[in-house]
C-alpha cells in the first residue's frame, strides 16, 4: 500500500487514542512509590526528550523548562481514587523532590 505524505492535523493527532495521556500511559514506565511528606506518593521520572511543556515546581517555585528532565508525583493513598489523584499530580525538579 502506498504511503500517504499528507501531514496529519493536530486535531487528528489529539483524537488518536494512542496519543492521549490517559491513566494507563502515565502509570507505565519507571514509576515507583515513596513514603514522604506524611503520605505515600507515586513518583515517575520524565525524560528530557518527553518533556515538551513548562511547569512550575512546587518545591522551589521555579520554572521547569521544556526539554528538562524532572519528576511527576501524585498521591498513592488518596481518598478520592486514582483518577482524582492523577489529576492533582505535580511536576518537580528532581533535586527539589529529594530535599522535600
Amino acid at each position: 500500500m502506498p504511503r500517504s505524505n499528507r501531514p496529519r492535523s493536530r486535531r487528528a493527532a489529539a483524537e488518536d487514542p494512542g496519543e492521549q495521556g490517559d491513566l494507563s500511559a502515565l502509570l507505565a514506565g519507571w514509576k515507583r512509590t515513596e513514603s514522604r511528606r506524611g503520605g505515600t506518593w507515586n513518583v515517575q521520572p520524565v525524560a528530557a526528550a518527553r518533556s515538551g511543556k513548562a511547569y512550575v515546581c512546587p518545591g522551589c517555585g521555579g520554572s521547569i523548562e521544556p526539554r528538562t528532565a524532572h519528576l511527576v508525583t501524585w498521591r498513592a493513598d488518596g481518598l478520592m481514587g486514582d483518577a482524582s489523584d492523577l489529576a492533582a499530580r505535580r511536576h518537580w525538579h528532581t533535586h527539589c523532590w529529594r530535599v522535600s
